[in-house]
């Protein structure tokens, strides 16, 4: 499935609404001047309301992203990928990307 290039400043979230950082963008490929974000960059989660058990999302992962764009040999997260947030598995959501650059 289709979708656009998620890079280091796109605004994504838990399901929960706390506001998602990578912690390890791909600075060698730059999509609207920003650092792309793949698959293998863990995302470090703050403000997430979630107050029950097991806790509020602190991590996440993009666990499906581009099937046919790599860059060093790993998946670029796309905003039609799947992210999930731990430790309580809530959906990583893409709010806010660029619309230029696609990946399939």
């Amino acid at each position: 499935m289709p979708g656009f290039i998620l890079h280091a400043n796109a605004q994504v979230k838990c399901g929960h609404g706390g506001v998602s950082t990578p912690i390890a963008p791909m600075p060698r490929v730059l999509v609207s001047g920003q650092p792309i974000v793949t698959t293998n960059s863990p995302h470090a989660i703050a403000g997430c309301p979630f107050t029950s058990a097991p806790g509020p999302c602190a991590t996440g992962m993009w666990m499906m992203g581009a099937t046919r764009v790599v860059s060093l040999g790993m998946p670029v997260a796309i905003n039609a990928g799947v992210g999930v947030c731990a430790p309580n598995g809530a959906p990583m959501v893409a709010a806010g990307f660029q619309t230029r650059v696609t990946a399939m």
